[in-house]
């Protein structure tokens, strides 16, 4: 039942992303689902076992299903990387291609010195007191574990510095990661303790594996699909406060190139007034140039200032209220604005 659930969740969070993510050119969080699914859709007992006569009757399809598992996790990682400015030496090593060489390779001579016997969907239940295949279990889930903790690392750092609806995404890729760790744990105790005969153990450690693998993928699923739906709760938003500031801006604007006509009003300028954040920029720039404009008379209310100043923070996405982010921001708009050309 888990591995259709788990699978059922795979399949879905890439119809999110082939949706959500519609046009963008990095795709590694979709090769990442696509191959996770794949590898989950194999452990259906009824698959696995039509899949597995078809190849020889000698458990193959376990080591294809846990190596596409195992590249799966590795493109999972690599996404939340190359989401991330700050990434330390041990979290590119974690998660670099070197890393998963080593585990892909072990992991395939480990899988081949076991006695796997005939088909059989109870793999390390049935064969795990063998040291090969223990050896296999360990070598995919202590990848896993590493694989986790840098994404572990990377989202809380995520964390630390996301506000609002983009709180849940890394939250979420946390939650999850946590879980894994802790599955790793039990699942190597649990091949311990079958290479040792503790069964008592075995079955002990068991009782949590389903409900954590279940919590592991459903927190992963969650952080990565909640990644392009918070951006485009966001894009909504912003949209909206775009539009409400501009309107606000009306009457000052027609006031300012009333007294001092700028770029937009002339037929030449590239100037698209349905593109609401450009009509926003071009509204603040020809107050702003009237306000300065010795040359001419241009007064606005402190009303209307603050109106004036909240539309820049706005426009340079500091509109969270952050005092020094404030200050950072009306910097780079005088620069920004310097730039700007100015009709006369």
């Amino acid at each position: 039942m888990i591995p259709v659930l788990v699978s059922a969740l795979m399949w879905l969070l890439l119809a999110c992303l082939r949706i959500l993510r519609r046009g963008r050119g990095e795709r590694t969080i979709t090769y990442a689902a696509l191959l996770i699914a794949i590898a989950m859709t194999l452990n259906i007992d009824s698959i696995y076992v039509a899949l597995d006569g078809i190849v020889g009757g000698v458990n193959l399809v376990t080591l294809v299903a846990d190596l596409a598992l195992t590249v799966g996790v590795f493109f999972l990682g690599r996404s939340v990387m190359k989401a991330t400015d700050h990434r330390s030496r041990s979290v590119q090593l974690a998660l670099g291609i070197p890393a998963l060489v080593i585990t892909l390779v072990c992991a395939i001579a480990a899988f081949f010195l076991s006695d796997r016997g005939s088909t059989t969907t109870n793999f390390m239940l049935e064969l795990g007191d063998q040291a090969a295949a223990a050896a296999y279990s360990i070598i995919h889930f202590l990848y896993y574990a590493i694989v986790l903790a840098a994404m572990a690392v990377l989202a809380s750092r995520q964390l630390r510095i996301s506000r609002g609806v983009q709180l849940l995404p890394p939250a979420s890729l946390v939650i999850g990661s946590v879980f894994g760790i802790a599955l790793t744990v039990v699942v190597i105790t649990m091949d311990v303790a079958h290479l040792a005969g503790n069964l008592e153990l075995m079955v002990a450690v068991s009782v949590v594996y389903g409900p954590l693998y279940l919590l592991t993928f459903l927190f992963l699923c969650l952080g990565f699909a909640g990644q392009p739906i918070a951006r485009t709760l966001q894009a909504r938003s912003r949209a909206r406060t775009t539009r409400a500031l501009a309107r606000q801006l009306e009457p000052v604007w027609a006031r300012a190139v009333a007294v001092r006509p700028g770029i937009s009003q002339s037929e030449d300028a590239p100037f698209h007034a349905d593109d609401v954040e450009t009509l926003l920029h071009r509204q603040v720039v020809e107050i702003r140039d009237a306000m300065i404009d010795t040359r001419v008379s241009f007064e606005v209310s402190s009303d209307e200032r603050k109106v004036v100043e909240l539309a820049e923070l706005h426009l340079l996405g500091a509109d969270r209220g952050d005092t020094a982010t404030g200050a950072r921001s009306r910097v780079g708009w005088e620069q920004q604005k310097r730039l700007e050309p100015c009709g006369q």
